[in-house]
């Protein structure tokens, strides 16, 4: 009970680009406890074609069923309305939080035309 209050009170959750990654749209949401990242939510989001894809969920073992990762996920659906939300993850306990989310599962190596990185322009000679 003491760890699921410490999730729902003591937990910050600070929004990040993951540094040198290439790709557009690529984001992380941290979930943080007295200075200390004690899990993360990593995504993809694309504003143009209103979708974001779930790509990992990492919490840490003291605060696993605490009910924080439902946290997490509530807050980054309300920090980006109007999304459709799907995910990459298919193990066992991230299959059951998608389901109780109603996110859907969709193929890892699906990705939306505007996250790719763009093609490298044909040298140019003078």
């Amino acid at each position: 009970m003491r760890r699921r209050i410490l999730a729902y009170r003591a937990i910050d959750f600070l929004s990040s680009r993951i540094p040198g990654d290439p790709h557009p749209g690529e984001e992380c949401l941290l979930l943080v406890h007295v200075r200390k990242v004690v899990g993360q939510v990593h995504y993809r989001i694309c504003t143009d074609c209103a979708e974001a894809v779930i790509t990992d969920v990492v919490i840490e073992e003291p605060f696993q069923h605490t009910g924080l990762a439902t946290r997490a996920l509530s807050h980054l659906r309300s920090r980006h309305p109007g999304m459709t939300w799907r995910s990459t993850l298919s193990r066992r306990a991230t299959r059951d939080l998608l389901r109780r989310m109603h996110i859907l599962l969709t193929p890892a190596e699906t990705r939306c035309p505007h996250a790719r990185p763009p093609a490298d322009p044909a040298p140019t000679t003078f």
